[in-house]
């Protein structure tokens, strides 16, 4: 028997037409894909799934798409300056092309920074070329539908007291703080955690307490003639400022080390703009309201917005800058971004949880994630608690630059749900370091991929292939692995990527401050104990090879002769006797090659392992990271 539900046919462009009509004033819409969030990943996912060819709808609150890059107005960006890695890179590239020139390092906090409303105007453009893709404004989520454990849609709610009800096969949930997979009753964390549950040594204890937000605010310059100072606002005390730079003197009288005009120009924009989200002594605002309900936000969240005010007449009028005014960025009534910039909210208990022990040592962990990567980040671990002056000190170890494991966006029990943006299965430490503009936009896109990928194959999200979804983010020149010395112009920049994701080569991590870094080192040379090392993660045992002196660099001739024997004896190769021959003789025709004896290189090397595991192997990775045998 057909629904009426399934019987009202709208067409709004899809190849696959979509369902609506409208009764007892709510509107009804089926589609394939339902994104609910058109923040920073919610948008990345939307436009690479419609790309894929899937009905997609984003639900969307503001007028914006972008999120924190664009509606909160973070719009000098944190981290993966040196990883120019899919959709990321993509969007760079249009913000280059916006002001015809790649120096975008405007303000010192970043090498990219732009004007919010450009970004937002990529973002619709892009989406407005997905004609999959349909973009719904200005309504707020009010509760999913389920079918027992599996997701069906959700129900969102206006202003003016209306009703949207969608229907769809997947749901991704790219809120900011976690609204549906929370209303659909998956598990999760929220605040810090204990070292036991968190398997951190430096987990500072279970405390109801998140990182502080910040309403952004954009500044310009009108002239040094021109008064721009805003009314005093309510509840102003100037003291809350002092210690934010030298010329606003901290209570025991320690320098900050940073001026006014530097202090300003660290978010310095094109066009003689300011990005207002000054951390210490500045705008951060500490205000809990994960758990308050989203139309009820706004009225809770009033404070933060006038404390930003403060902060911009402080500016104005204690340190002088009454030229510098509030540029309507945003087309809003006070002037002020769309939305506060969250920088924690609830986090997904997935079917793996990526810890601080993973970001720090990748490769030495019992559950090897980093072989289930799916997006990159080079972020150090950072907090914001400077609201909460009572808050607990913690010792944050450096990390080099990471990954993150496809199995963080999926949730324990949950089907039909994948989330992305800052609530993926993360630690509360490990957030400091995923939540970042860059990371969360490849999070994003990969969660697009999973989810067409999900649809296209009917399957659920948990059963999809890592190694295949994984193949289409390559495709899409995303990073899998954060090798800052390999690019993606470099022929072998995929083989690379391959075989460092299977684990037979290494990168070596080296954490550098607020840019981390992951090294491949392509041109050195590797010793046997170098490859064996790897090898062994596979089970093989070099016998035919011991005489070798393993100290000594691997030569071509040596390294030929230990790929074909690893693949003759792996468990994972699927030719054998005259397939295998073939093989063998395509292999050797392939790269036996003149100087033989010289040693090798590690991007030669990577090159032969990825051509044995391509045409040799077979074999899965499961979302722990362990690879396993397919056939």
């Amino acid at each position: 028997m057909i629904s009426v539900w399934e019987m009202k046919v709208l067409s709004f462009g899809f190849a696959l037409q979509l369902i609506s009509f409208v009764s007892f004033a709510q509107q009804k819409f089926v589609t394939e894909l339902l994104v609910v969030g058109g923040g920073t990943g919610g948008t990345a996912a939307a436009i690479q799934s419609a790309r894929m060819g899937v009905a997609t709808i984003i639900v969307e609150e503001t007028g914006w798409l972008g999120g924190m890059l664009t509606a909160a107005g973070v719009s000098c960006t944190d981290g993966n300056d040196q990883l120019p890695s899919g959709m990321w890179q993509e969007f760079r590239k249009a913000l280059y092309s916006h002001y015809k020139t790649q120096n975008l390092a405007t303000g010192w906090v970043s090498n990219t920074c732009f004007e919010p409303h450009v970004g937002d105007s990529i973002f619709k453009a892009w989406a407005a070329k997905e004609r999959k893709l349909k973009v719904l404004n200005g309504w707020y989520f009010d509760h999913v539908l389920k079918e027992e454990n599996k997701l069906i849609g959700a129900i969102f709610k206006n202003h003016q007291g209306q009703s949207l009800a969608i229907k769809a096969k997947v749901t991704i949930d790219a809120t900011d703080l976690g609204d549906v997979f929370s209303n659909a009753g998956a598990a999760y964390d929220l605040g810090m955690e204990d070292r036991p549950y968190a398997n951190e040594a430096m987990a500072p204890g279970k405390i109801n307490l998140v990182q502080d937000l910040t309403w952004v605010a954009i500044l310009k310059d009108f002239g040094v003639t021109a008064n721009k100072t805003i009314k005093r606002p309510a509840n102003y005390d100037s003291t809350r400022f002092f210690c934010s730079c030298n010329e606003a003197p901290c209570p025991d009288g320690k320098p900050k080390n940073v001026d006014a005009k530097q202090m300003l120009e660290y978010g310095r924009l094109p066009h003689n703009k300011f990005m207002i989200n000054w951390p210490a002594y500045g705008n951060d605002y500490y205000a809990n309201v994960v758990e308050t309900p989203p139309l009820l936000r706004t009225e809770a969240l009033s404070n933060a917005k006038l404390k930003t005010l403060g902060f911009i007449y402080f500016i104005q009028t204690q340190l002088g800058f009454k030229n510098i005014g509030l540029s309507n960025e945003f087309g809003t009534m006070d002037s002020l971004a769309l939305t506060p910039y969250h920088r924690e909210g609830r986090r997904l208990r997935g079917v793996v949880r990526l810890n601080v022990n993973h970001l720090a040592q990748p490769l030495d962990q019992k559950l090897t994630l980093y072989k289930t990567g799916i997006a990159v980040g080079d972020y150090p671990l950072d907090h914001h608690h400077d609201e909460v002056r009572d808050a607990p000190s913690i010792n944050f170890p450096d990390i080099p630059s990471f990954n993150i494991p496809l199995g963080s966006l999926i949730p324990e029990k949950m089907d039909a749900l994948i989330v992305c943006d800052k609530g993926i299965s993360v630690s509360n430490l490990a957030n400091g370091s995923t939540r970042l503009q860059p990371c969360v936009l490849l999070t994003g896109q990969a969660a697009g991929v999973l989810a067409a990928e999900s649809i296209q194959k009917k399957k659920q999200p948990r059963s999809i292939s890592v190694t295949k979804l994984q193949k289409v983010l390559l495709q899409e020149k995303c990073y899998l692995m954060p090798y800052v010395d390999v690019k993606t112009d470099n022929p072998n920049w995929e083989a690379i990527q391959r075989v460092g994701l299977s684990g037979l080569m290494r990168g070596v991590g080296k954490p550098r401050a607020w840019a981390n870094r992951t090294f491949f080192y392509p041109d050195s040379l590797i010793t046997m104990t170098d490859l064996t090392r790897c090898l062994s993660e596979w089970g093989y045992q070099p016998v035919q090879f011991k005489s070798i002196d393993s100290t000594k660099k691997l030569s071509r001739e040596i390294a030929i002769a230990l790929i074909l024997d690893f693949t003759n004896t792996s468990n994972f190769c699927i030719l054998k006797g005259k397939a295998f021959q073939r093989f063998k003789q395509e292999f050797e025709g392939q790269y036996k090659l003149a100087n033989q004896d010289r040693a090798i290189k590690r991007i030669e090397l990577a090159s032969m392992l990825d051509f044995a595991m391509t045409k040799a192997f077979s074999f899965e990775v499961s979302l722990k990271g362990e690879i396993e045998k397919t056939h």
